[in-house]
């Protein structure tokens, strides 16, 4: 079953390399990624898309939430959610067949964003059966490349937010400093004779 898991994060160094290598090194696929800012410049939204049963995909949140950056982590499956990717085609497009590509791109309601001698750069965004069918509706005319976003997802009904910050002041003490590390086995300095 396919699920898209709505993770939001501390927007710091190396998070996104911590929550691929949690997939990874449980042997997990992930099919679509997404990260970008919230509206809160502190905290970013990793959208993930990701195929599974429902019992490993609870066990992937709970090992999520073990990660001291993830904040709050939403399976989205069972939600009404809005959904959105974007890709961008470059077709060929010799003149003769170069209006039968916009017409193609008119009906998506895709933006031309690059016209060249021999070839369109087409945008277009929406749900992944949209632009899979646009995909294959252009195949014929020799697609030179694309690129394409991952999966980015809301819930319609459901706000999914950070907790709202408590800033620190005298009163509200900042949170506890960790437990010291063990000491290793202490080296023997070297006595010279």
């Amino acid at each position: 079953m396919k699920h898209t898991i709505s993770v939001l994060v501390e927007n710091s160094f190396g998070v996104l390399a911590r929550v691929a290598g949690l997939f990874s090194a449980r042997g997990f696929n992930i099919d679509s990624l997404a990260v970008g800012e919230t509206e809160d410049a502190t905290v970013s939204r990793m959208t993930i898309v990701v195929h599974g049963d429902d019992r490993i995909v609870d066990q992937i949140i709970k090992q999520l939430y073990k990660l001291i950056d993830v904040i709050r982590v939403v399976d989205l499956s069972g939600e009404e959610i809005i959904d959105r990717e974007l890709i961008l085609v470059k077709v060929k497009a010799d003149p003769g067949v170069r209006n039968e590509i916009m017409q193609i791109a008119n009906t998506f309601r895709a933006k031309i964003v690059d016209v060249n001698v021999d070839c369109l750069t087409i945008e277009v965004t929406g749900g992944e059966s949209k632009i899979d069918a646009m995909v294959e509706l252009l195949t014929p005319f020799g697609i030179i490349e694309t690129v394409r976003t991952g999966l980015i997802a809301l819930a319609r009904k459901t706000v999914i937010t950070a907790a709202p910050k408590v800033p620190v002041t005298d009163d509200a003490p900042a949170k506890p400093a960790p437990a010291p590390k063990k000491a290793g086995p202490r080296k023997r300095a070297k006595v010279s004779k």
